[in-house]
């Protein structure tokens, strides 16, 4: 391969821009890369798109094979297992060379039947209905997600959304099922989701602020005109607002909910003109969800809350009555309640233990007395479980789905009456996968405070170690990164790459003590709990830090800026998705989305100069300083409302201005893209090859380290 000319990355001008809080002054250069209406920021955006393609033009061969070997192992026409609601199956087809999926259902043949039919993707079923082709909705627009897609309780009309700029504000329509015609009915810059009254012909919905924030709930009864009726509108500034209905379809749920306080409101779902009543009143740090539950032949809500109980407590209460309640499942230090899900005769609870998710049955017979709870346990110790569907109240059958690391996504249908669980499907993955080929374990290593952070790593068996590494990060809102099988990672463990995945404070993964202990005055926890996994991977011999990169993405690109301020040697590459790296310039301004709803979960250093000052010293941006950094890849979307383009953008431009090494800081823009990335399944593998190649890359220097792979990552290693 013959040398590549040195290409030289864009400059970005430097305009002084004065900040100034609690007596402290920030000079950013950069802050005129905000107004993405001005043509020179997009010019200059499209200029590191450009320099970003050239510099890794020569991993476009390995970037073609990894996205030919991920189609390749993809059952591109395929169906879903059908789901039973009413007197129909419910299904989705997908079909080769077509980026979206086709919504369909089909008749149920045998009421007393509740076995999903077993026809595949090339079989003719008989009475198949096309309900949506999100194919056709997707004609003409670079850009399409679909929102909500629902169909009324009778059957007879769907309602779907769809974004077509990525912006996260969707178009609502409504189509009659019978004729395949559209109502005239069409609203514009609504949420994403709704749900229909059990009259079916209300539906419910959320509209969001200029922050982003849904805060509005409003009823339209379809055929009546716009606009339709504000039910509920949340004026704190915190708060969110979302929307439910009970799987016995006798209530609707309006829920609004902060990071730390939630309040839910119910209605009657069958009066289209219906009441909404507050279960509890809202007590600031008091967290809860309401399920409606049949027991005895009396209505009762499950509540479950952590009033007093941080890893959240079950009761129940007569819906006449909501504070007379009784302890269903009491506090543990070691188990984090996650959901409940009632049913006719049962419930399902769902709860987090060892850091990892779990469910169990709990019978209710018919004098009200709940029955001894049964574990649904697996074999694997890396197994995540879960529900799957379930959208009746009355069912002989609960869907599960289960999955690991190494084991494809499976479906079962377990019998309430036997016991017997029989399994419906496993994903496909084509060209002889055999799990026994891998390996997944659960590691601990002991941060520098003295807790221990679990990690899960992955890796194909027989791989030699030191090996190169990829070590993955999240850290925020209690989000868990629990087990997942994923097609596209086998490109990367069949070619010698360990897997593994950090679980950091900050995360729920071991209960609500592990995120308060990641966040606000604790957020550094996240930091330092992520190094210590690196350092502890290469201590034990599993790779070093010229083969060890990180990949993080939003909170998780957050992570990705710090610990390369904190501990570039560490690493060899930092990929950084959509990344959170200028912080607290956003967390200072409340009319942008990721503002007054977070402070929850970073502080208001608005009004805290605490805040302020230990935010400052760990934003990214704001600590980018005179030192070596690894090579460093930034992804983002023009349109995402949730981490704007800029922080990236401000981030790449401040660490080419001071860092003083030669490695490659390289920016890609998707300039038709929102939070999540692009839109189509085939640009989404497109997307995660180029992102493969290049931690590849950057791993695996004597692998591929020749021609302009030295050029881009500074040599093979010796």
């Amino acid at each position: 391969m013959s040398e590549q000319q040195p290409v030289e990355p864009p400059v970005a001008k430097r305009l002084n821009h004065r900040r100034e809080y609690h007596g402290d002054v920030f000079i950013d250069p950069y802050e005129w890369l905000r107004d993405k209406d001005d043509p020179e920021v997009i010019g200059y955006l499209e200029a590191e798109n450009a320099y970003t393609a050239s510099v890794t033009a020569h991993l476009e061969p390995l970037r073609q094979k990894i996205f030919d070997e991920i189609k390749a192992r993809t059952k591109e026409t395929d169906l879903s297992v059908p789901m039973r609601r009413g007197p129909w199956w419910y299904y989705a087809r997908s079909f080769e060379g077509k980026q979206y999926a086709v919504h369909c259902r089909c008749p149920v043949s045998d009421p007393d039947d509740w076995t999903p039919p077993t026809f595949d993707e090339h079989t003719e079923v008989p009475g198949e209905q096309i309900l949506l082709d999100e194919n056709v909705e997707a004609d003409g627009h670079e850009y399409f997600a679909l929102g909500a897609a629902t169909v009324s309780l009778d059957g007879n009309t769907l309602a779907y959304s769809v974004d077509v700029l990525g912006d996260e504000r969707y178009t609502l329509r409504f189509k009659d099922l019978h004729t395949g015609e559209l109502y005239d009915d069409t609203i514009t810059g609504i949420g994403a989701g709704g749900i229909w009254a059990a009259d079916n012909r209300t539906f419910y919905y959320t509209t969001v602020d200029d922050a982003w924030r849904p805060d509005t709930v409003w009823r339209h009864r379809l055929g009546a005109g716009l606009p339709g009726e504000r039910v509920y509108h949340e004026p704190d500034e915190r708060f969110w607002v979302g929307i439910g209905r009970s799987r016995s379809d006798k209530y609707v749920f309006i829920a609004a909910g902060s990071a730390v306080t939630s309040e839910v409101r119910y209605g009657d779902a069958t009066d289209p003109q219906a009441e909404f009543t507050s279960v509890w009143g809202r007590r600031d740090l008091v967290e809860y969800s309401v399920e409606h539950a049949v027991v005895g032949g009396e209505d009762r809500f499950l509540i479950l809350h952590n009033d007093g109980a941080e890893n959240f407590t079950l009761v129940d209460a007569p819906v006449s009555d909501p504070n007379d309640f009784r302890t269903l499942i009491a506090h543990r230090d070691d188990v984090r309640l996650d959901a409940v899900d009632a049913f006719d005769g049962f419930l399902v609870v769902s709860y987090r233990s060892e850091a990892l998710p779990k469910i169990q049955l709990w019978p209710i017979d018919a004098n009200g007395e709940y029955g001894r709870a049964q574990e649904i346990t697996f074999a694997s110790e890396l197994t995540a479980a879960g529900l799957a569907g379930n959208p009746n109240w009355s069912t002989p059958k609960l869907r599960i789905a289960a999955t690991s690391f190494i084991t494809p996504a499976r479906v079962y249908d377990l019998d309430l009456a036997t016991g017997e669980r029989t399994l419906l499907r496993e994903q496909p993955v084509l060209g002889g996968y055999r799990p026994e080929d891998y390996v997944e374990r659960r590691d601990w290593v002991i941060a520098e405070d003295g807790a221990r952070v679990p990690i899960s790593i992955v890796h194909r068996a027989g791989v030699q170690f030191p090996a190169p590494t990829l070590l993955y990060g999240y850290g925020a809102y209690e989000s868990c990164e629990d087990p997942r099988f994923s097609i596209a990672r086998l490109s990367l463990l069949d070619r010698g790459m360990v897997f593994a995945i950090a679980h950091v404070r900050g995360g729920g993964e071991l209960g609500r003590s592990w995120y308060e202990h990641g966040k606000l005055l604790e957020k550094k926890n996240t930091f330092t709990d992520f190094i210590a996994v690196a350092r502890h991977l290469i201590d034990q011999g599993l790779t070093r830090p010229q083969n060890l990169v990180a990949l993080g993405g939003s909170a998780g690109g957050l992570l990705m800026g710090a610990v390369a301020n904190m501990a570039p040697d560490l690493f060899a590459g930092i990929l950084a998705q959509v990344p959170f790296v200028d912080a607290l310039t956003t967390i200072l301004d409340p009319s942008l989305p990721l503002t007054v709803t977070e402070w929850d979960e970073w502080g208001n250093p608005l009004e805290d100069p605490e805040v302020y000052r230990y935010m400052k010293s760990y934003s990214p941006y704001e600590n980018v300083t005179t030192q070596d950094y690894p090579p460093i890849l930034a992804m983002t979307s023009l349109n995402d409302t949730r981490v704007y383009y800029v922080e990236p953008a401000k981030w790449v431009a401040a660490l080419r201005h001071t860092k003083t090494d030669n490695n490659p800081v390289l920016l890609k823009t998707e300039m038709v893209a929102g939070h999540g990335g692009l839109s189509g399944r085939y640009e989404r593998w497109r997307e995660a090859a180029f992102q493969y190649a290049w931690l590849l890359a950057a791993a695996d220097r004597d692998q591929y380290g020749s021609g302009q792979v030295d050029a881009l990552f500074g040599g093979p290693d010796t």
